[in-house]
């Protein structure tokens, strides 16, 4: 299992995944889920997956492969849109299924990919790939996807995080989805990459936090002291309820 992460804001995009590759519980190894597709002066586009590591790791390799060989419909450098992207991350997941999926069984060779960035003349976008090789788009109503163990990060997000939040904002409220996440399933874990991409800027910023980093530390530590103290301030409930 794994937990990736991508944010859609007015100013930009913040994506974030765990490291963390478990194939029972002797087989875990650290494995990177998020990939750069394409970075040039006219675009910029990332790729976060969660699902089978074979599965995901032939998708992002045949696709970095086509980069730069100006076959429509192979080469990412030469899509129109996001949307276009989006398209092609699918057809190529469902031919890696079609071409693989019968060797592996019983293993689940299905898998789920986060298609982020943004292309001149167009604002940045972000899309959920699904193993069917549909997909989703976040919007202003919903500026977030999530993949793999999504459900111990998605309340703060909820709570939070708005289309108009700064990058900054947005980073932290990332990485305390994380914590919340880390804290509640073993099948994740540091190191955590984190990307924070300024619109029009086509030059993504990428750090990996591990678990002794400092600044995580003193995040993790200071929301945690925060929660309890606001808890200790909250009006108990009275004793009839009713």
């Amino acid at each position: 299992m794994t937990y990736c992460l991508g944010i859609l804001l007015r100013a930009g995009l913040v994506l974030a995944s765990d490291s963390r590759s478990n194939a029972g519980v002797d087989q875990v190894q650290r494995v990177g889920k998020l990939s750069l597709l394409s970075t040039s002066p006219d675009r910029f586009i990332a790729l976060l997956s969660a699902g089978n590591l074979a599965t995901t790791q032939s998708v992002a390799s045949e696709l970095e492969q086509a980069m730069g060989s100006g076959e429509a419909g192979a080469d990412v450098a030469l899509t129109q849109s996001l949307y276009e992207t989006a398209e092609l991350v699918g057809a190529k997941l469902r031919q890696v299924l079609a071409r693989d999926a019968a060797y592996v069984q019983p293993e689940d060779p299905t898998a789920s990919f986060l298609v982020a960035g943004e292309i001149a003349g167009h604002a940045p976008r972000l899309f959920q790939v699904y193993s069917a090789g549909n997909f989703i788009e976040a919007s202003e109503r919903s500026c977030f996807l999530q993949i793999g163990e999504t459900k111990y990060g998605k309340p703060i997000l909820d709570r939070a995080l708005r289309l108009d939040s700064s990058l900054e904002h947005a980073a932290k409220l990332a990485l305390l989805s994380f914590d919340a996440t880390i804290r509640s399933n073993l099948s994740v874990g540091m190191p955590i990459d984190l990307m924070r991409y300024r619109a029009g800027s086509f030059t993504p910023e990428v750090v990996t936090l591990e678990e002794d980093n400092r600044y995580w530390r003193l995040l993790t530590d200071a929301y945690s002291r925060g929660l309890s103290e606001l808890v200790d301030r909250l009006p108990s409930p009275p004793s009839d309820l009713g």
